[in-house]
């Protein structure tokens, strides 16, 4: 039997996306409705979800990349990375906000990561020192996700439609890649770090479960986006996380999440939700 063709309007999905992401509202996969959509209309739609977010008077600040964590694809049934925008409504210092309200996400997950802020636009096919020169300082964060999806069932396609499930980012203490460059190349490709919920371990995660590390998910990204001919570029100045060092966790109001980084110069972070 020949399924009918669909047409993939862009504009509708990224106006639905818009719509569902600002109630935290449940909406099915579009994938149960476009049969087969893929990843390049995926990041069309996500392209023309921006444009809608700018237009309301949001500033996108830099991109999230999500699933670089190869020890939870099987979980999702997601396979390789994915990326999205975020925006200076949805990016904040920890020291600022150390209680976070969930009422404005749908069914969140917390994810600890390593966070970039970059001085100059790194360029496709750089190794891994060359990207550090790029980098101006690096941070430890909480990546906030969430699925508009109920019960978290999604495509690869459906994370791009919703920007990649980014609901915000709540950075610690920013160092400067200067002061000790060589430290941060070792140490950024082995540390480890503890994740807790009120106290008690949930989970252990490496450095290398991230593509081998931060600055191997920031390579992927950059030279994904090379081919991207719906969305531009990295630039200077703009903050980039790299994907969860552990599993993704459902967070519940009460509840309070902290980390302990083991072999890399960063704090551990502790954040309270309401």
């Amino acid at each position: 039997m020949t399924l009918p063709f669909i047409t993939i309007d862009h504009d509708s999905i990224a106006a639905e996306s818009f719509s569902a992401l600002a109630a935290a509202r449940p909406i099915p996969p579009f994938s149960n409705r476009y049969p087969g959509i893929g990843l390049d209309d995926a990041y069309r739609a996500m392209a023309r979800l921006c444009k809608l977010r700018e237009a309301s008077g949001e500033t996108v600040v830099g991109r999230k990349i999500g699933f670089t964590n190869r020890t939870i694809w099987a979980e999702y049934g997601v396979y390789a990375p994915i990326w999205g925008f975020m925006f200076a409504s949805t990016v904040r210092d920890l020291a600022a906000w150390d209680t976070l309200s969930l009422a404005a996400f749908a069914e969140p997950r917390i994810e600890p990561e390593i966070v970039f802020g970059l001085a100059r636009s790194p360029a496709p096919d750089m190794d891994e020192a060359a990207l550090l020169g790029c980098i101006d300082w690096i941070a430890h964060g909480f990546e906030i996700v969430q699925s508009v999806y109920p019960g978290w069932k999604f495509t690869a396609a459906d994370t791009v439609i919703v920007n990649s499930l980014h609901g915000a980012l709540l950075i610690g203490t920013r160092h400067r890649v200067a002061e000790g460059a060589a430290q941060w190349l070792s140490s950024l490709a082995g540390f480890e770090i503890d994740l807790f919920r009120d106290g008690l371990t949930v989970d252990r995660g490496h450095a290398a479960n991230v593509l081998d590390g931060p600055l191997s998910a920031l390579r992927y990204l950059v030279n994904l986006l090379a081919h991207d001919p719906f969305n531009g570029p990295l630039d200077a100045g703009e903050i980039v996380t790299t994907g969860t060092l552990t599993r993704a966790f459902p967070i519940k109001p009460s509840e309070t999440w902290s980390t302990t980084p083991y072999g890399i110069a960063l704090d551990g972070l502790r954040v309270r939700f309401s």
